[in-house]
């Protein structure tokens, strides 16, 4: 449950400052509307700074790979907001990108996951041509509104940072004792209270669940990250998302990250499976541009960050499920893994995704016997 003065109030003011947004332009949040991004990118925040909200409602890339620029073009869109997974699907084909000028564009967004650095590098590349500031902006259905960004005019647009806290909001990271910690140190993020207008105020019919969300006086995200000597934060992924492999902990968003930086792959999605000598097994869901071994996967990962977060498995996948605003579904995906029968893929743009992976998964434990 939101206040909805709160709501309102932040809604308005992150519209504004985040995107630079000014009383007649045009914003196209590619999210679906049923969302919370939906609610507050495509509906509210524009409407209350008097913008322009673009709707639609569709595949990215149907009927070709430059739909959205298509429609960026003709509707002479300023903000341009979309998820980290549909940049990588734009990406796998980018010769289409020359032929467009852009000129309407002035601000680019991400938001729904950490984006990898070699998206980040060809969303300004190719879409910005150089010259938008890539705001990537972190936040959740329980904060109401983008609430960890780099403000136009003031950046640093660093890859793979989210940036600062939105003015008058105060975050940290903290251990799993409430401890503040060091800059670079890994750990759980929180804001500091007083809290921002927005901030959840109960589960409905659940105080139990509210509860659960707050680490003594912090409310706490239940996301793990690190902030520099400057006090930009970096986004590490859900603390669910932790995977412990032989007593040590790693987060999904660095292995993604790592075996992102080929330009091989498309898109990948981490996740973890039981094993019972090392307690969790890594494995990755890998969609490719071009031919990639699976050596090559696990070489990017032991390089980049350690012997020790190497894939134990790697699926070569044609697609990766996702929501319609293009959220990569783990939780799928480890359900796959466990053997779980899944029922509902409704909220899914590409449900036959999961039939092809569990064939996939079914074939592989085959060949192991």
């Amino acid at each position: 449950m939101h206040a909805t003065g709160g709501y309102t109030v932040q809604a308005y003011a992150s519209a504004r400052y985040i995107f630079n947004l000014k009383e007649n332009e045009i914003i196209w949040c590619t999210a679906d509307i049923g969302w919370i991004t939906g609610h507050t990118y495509a509906c509210y925040g524009p409407l209350l700074n008097k913008a322009t909200t673009l709707l639609y409602e569709g595949f990215l890339t149907y009927p070709k790979q430059d739909r959205f620029l298509k429609i960026i073009k003709e509707n002479k869109v300023n903000i341009f907001y979309t998820a980290p997974t549909a940049l990588r699907m734009f990406a796998m084909k980018d010769n289409y990108t020359k032929k467009y000028k852009l000129d309407s564009l002035k601000i680019l967004g991400t938001v729904g996951e950490p984006i990898d650095e070699e998206t980040w590098k060809w969303y300004f590349k190719k879409i910005g041509k150089s010259r938008c500031p890539v705001i990537d902006t972190y936040w959740q259905t329980e904060t109401g509104s983008a609430i960890i960004a780099s403000l136009p005019g003031h950046g640093p647009f660093i890859p793979s940072y989210a940036g600062k806290a939105f003015p008058g909001i105060e975050y940290t990271v903290v251990n799993e004792k409430a401890r503040k910690l060091k800059p670079n140190q890994k750990g759980l993020l929180v804001q500091v209270p007083p809290f921002s207008p927005s901030l959840i105020r109960g589960v409905w019919n659940n105080k139990k669940r509210y509860k659960k969300y707050f680490l003594k006086k912090y409310y706490n995200a239940s996301d793990n990250a690190f902030y520099d000597s400057k006090g930009n934060f970096r986004i590490l992924g859900r603390s669910d998302d932790i995977i412990k492999v032989a007593g040590h902990r790693m987060s999904t968003a660095e292995i993604e990250n790592a075996i992102s930086s080929l330009s091989k792959v498309a898109e990948v999605a981490v996740v973890g499976k039981q094993d019972k000598i090392k307690g969790t097994n890594i494995v990755a869901f890998v969609k490719t541009k071009s031919p990639v071994s699976e050596q090559e996967i696990k070489k990017i990962v032991s390089e980049k960050i350690g012997p020790i977060s190497k894939p134990s498995e790697v699926y070569f996948v044609n697609d990766i499920p996702k929501t319609r605003s293009g959220k990569m579904m783990r939780r799928i995906l480890k359900g796959l893994l466990e053997g779980e029968e899944i029922k509902n893929t409704s909220t899914l743009i590409n449900p036959g995704s999961v039939k092809d992976i569990k064939a996939l998964i079914k074939i592989d434990i085959k060949n192991k016997k």
